[in-house]
C-alpha cells in the first residue's frame, strides 16, 4: 500500500497561541450581515489585495493607478502591468466558483493569472526552474516531470488533512511555492490560493487584504520561505504567515451594517475640505492642518478613493504634478447624509 504524503512540518507553541489569537480577533470584526452585498467595501479590500500581490512580484503601479484602471480610466503604465492588474482582479472575482482541492481549478487559475504574460498560462511548467536573489540560486524546484504528481499528493493532502485550516492553508501556500509548478505566476498564485482555502473556512478571508502585509513585510516574507527550505520543514512559514494573518485582522476596519456610507471622520474632514472646489492633495494637507504625507494618504486619501467618494482628476496619470481631486456624486451625497444627521 502506498503511503500517503504529508508535507513536513511540526505545530509549535508559538502556531496554536497564533490560532488562538486570529480566532479571538476574528470575533471581535464587525462584518455587515450580509458582507458579500457591500460591492464597494468588497471592492476596496480586493484592490488593496491585487496592488499588494502584485507589488510584491515588481509590478509598480500604484494603488491609486489600480483603482483608476478597475474604473476603466486609462492609465499610463507598462503594458504587461496594466495586464497584470486586469487578469489578477478576474481571477480574485472567482473565487466562489472554484475548489481548493482541484487541480483543473487550479490551471484554469493560473490560466486567468497569466493569459497574454506566458506562453504556458493554464499548464504546468515544462523546464526546470529555480528562483534568484541578485546572482544567487536561492531554491531550485524539483524536476518538471513530477510537477503533475506532487502537486496532485499536495491536494489530496489538503483536501484530506485533520490539522485547522489556518495551519493547512499556510502548509499548502508553502509547498506550493517549494513545488513552484508554473513557468511564472507562482507566488501571485500561492497567496490566491491560501485565499481561497481560508474564505471556504471564514468567508471574510475573501475580503481580508492579507496580501498587503506580506507585501510590508517582504523581506520577512522572503526569510521566512528560505528558513523553511533550508530546515526541510514548513514551521517557519506557518508562523510567519499566521503572524501576518493576525496583523491583517487587527488592521482591518469594517464598516457598521449601514455599509460604506458610515465613514470614519479623517475621510469626512477631506470630503469636507474638497466641498467647494477640485484640489491638490498639498492644499487639502494644509487646510487640514497635516505635514506628514504618509498619514494622509493611509488615513484620508486612499480611504476615500477606494470607496468612490472623490476622484483624480487625471487618474490616467496619479502622479502628475498638476493632479487634483473632486468629490463624486457619491462623495456628495455622504456630506449631506452627515450633515443632516448631525442636525
Amino acid at each position: 500500500m502506498t503511503k500517503k504524503y504529508t508535507p513536513p512540518y511540526h505545530i509549535t507553541p508559538a502556531i496554536l497561541h497564533l490560532v488562538v489569537q486570529i480566532g479571538e480577533a476574528l470575533g471581535k470584526l464587525h462584518v455587515p450581515d450580509d458582507s458579500t452585498n457591500v460591492p464597494l467595501l468588497r471592492r476596496g479590500n480586493r484592490i488593496k489585495t491585487i496592488q499588494a500581490s502584485l507589488a510584491i512580484e515588481g509590478n509598480t503601479l500604484t494603488l491609486e493607478q489600480v483603482t483608476a484602471l478597475l474604473d476603466g480610466k486609462r492609465v499610463l503604465g507598462m503594458p504587461r502591468e496594466v495586464q497584470e492588474v486586469r487578469n489578477a482582479f478576474a481571477a480574485y472575482e472567482k473565487l466562489p466558483d472554484w475548489s481548493p482541492y482541484s487541480r483543473s481549478d487550479l490551471l484554469a487559475a493560473h490560466a486567468l493569472l497569466m493569459a497574454g504574460l506566458v506562453d504556458e498560462s493554464g499548464h504546468f511548467r515544462s523546464g526546470g526552474v529555480g528562483i534568484c536573489q541578485g546572482k544567487k540560486v536561492v531554491h531550485v524546484a524539483p524536476p518538471a516531470d513530477r510537477v503533475a504528481a506532487l502537486v496532485d499528493d499536495l491536494l489530496f493532502w489538503l483536501k484530506n488533512t485533520d490539522e485547522h485550516p489556518l495551519v493547512a492553508s499556510c502548509i499548502f501556500h508553502y509547498e506550493f511555492e517549494f513545488i513552484h509548478p508554473f513557468q511564472d505566476g507562482n507566488g501571485r498564485l500561492g497567496r490566491l490560493w491560501q485565499t481561497l482555502v481560508l474564505s471556504q473556512w471564514r468567508p471574510v478571508f475573501a475580503m481580508l487584504p492579507v496580501e498587503s502585509i506580506i507585501r510590508d513585510r517582504q523581506q520577512e516574507y522572503y526569510k521566512a520561505l528560505s528558513t523553511a527550505d533550508r530546515a526541510v520543514d514548513a514551521t517557519a512559514f506557518i508562523e510567519f504567515m499566521m503572524s501576518a494573518i493576525l496583523q491583517a485582522i487587527e488592521e482591518a476596519t469594517f464598516t457598521s451594517d449601514q455599509g460604506i456610507d458610515h465613514q470614519s471622520d479623517q475621510v469626512i474632514r477631506l470630503l469636507q475640505a474638497l466641498r467647494k472646489a477640485r484640489r491638490s492633495a498639498s492644499d487639502v494637507m494644509t487646510e487640514l492642518g497635516l505635514a506628514h504625507r504618509p498619514t494622509f494618504r493611509k488615513n484620508y486619501l486612499h480611504p476615500a478613493l477606494e470607496a468612490g467618494l472623490i476622484e483624480m482628476i487625471h487618474p490616467e496619470t496619479p502622479r502628475a504634478r498638476n493632479q487634483k481631486y473632486r468629490l463624486t456624486a457619491r462623495g456628495e451625497k455622504l456630506l449631506k447624509t452627515e450633515e443632516s444627521s448631525a442636525l
